[in-house]
């Protein structure tokens, strides 16, 4: 029995009807998953160490397939632990090592525009929580229906409606690492910047 189906089954309110006032256990642990993903990613972008911040959004990135987990979609949860956990944060650190970033704490991770960043983050924040309250006010997943979260489900959709935008990330992760390589040789050669 899996996390989710154990959790499916957990006693409801009295009158065994759905709503705000009344949680499964899935609602809860998704709450609770969420808090802990979101103090990740808190964690993550206020980190001064670049490399603890790269391990923090492990962290986070493995919280939301969690979240997938609880939703019943194993098949995006484990595609986001291969790419994103897998492949993106490995990507990442061969970046930092390649360009030799500082590993300790580094002065230059602070631009001071902190509380401007702040103000633009809430504001991002309230937009996206508004837009999908507005969006899903009276949406109920149903856990116990036809599995939307299947693999035939999910490659319908992402095969049919999404490829361009999965290639042009491949292509952005590409040229990072391009990047990243073209960078550390230039400095390899010139240690002085000179060309």
């Amino acid at each position: 029995m899996t996390l989710a189906a154990a959790l499916a089954h957990a006693p409801v309110a009295a009158t065994g009807e759905q709503g705000f006032l009344s949680p499964t256990g899935v609602e809860i642990a998704f709450l609770l998953v969420g808090l802990a993903t979101f103090g990740a990613a808190v964690v993550t972008v206020t980190s001064k160490q670049l490399v603890h911040a790269a391990l923090w959004l492990v962290v986070a990135l493995g919280g939301i397939a969690v979240e997938y987990l609880l939703l019943t979609a194993e098949f995006i949860a484990w595609v986001q632990v291969l790419i994103y956990v897998g492949s993106v944060v490995v990507l990442l650190l061969f970046g930092l090592m390649l360009t030799k970033a500082p590993i300790g704490r580094s002065p230059d991770a602070d631009s001071g525009n902190r509380w401007a960043a702040l103000a633009v983050a809430v504001a991002a924040a309230a937009a996206l929580v508004w837009v999908v309250v507005d969006a899903f006010r009276t949406t109920w997943i149903d856990l116990d229906g036809p599995a939307q979260g299947s693999t035939r489900v999910s490659g319908e959709i992402i095969f049919r409606h999404w490829v361009l935008p999965f290639e042009a990330l491949s292509v952005l992760l590409l040229a990072a690492l391009v990047g990243a390589i073209v960078l550390s040789r230039r400095n390899a050669k010139d240690p002085e910047g000179k060309r």
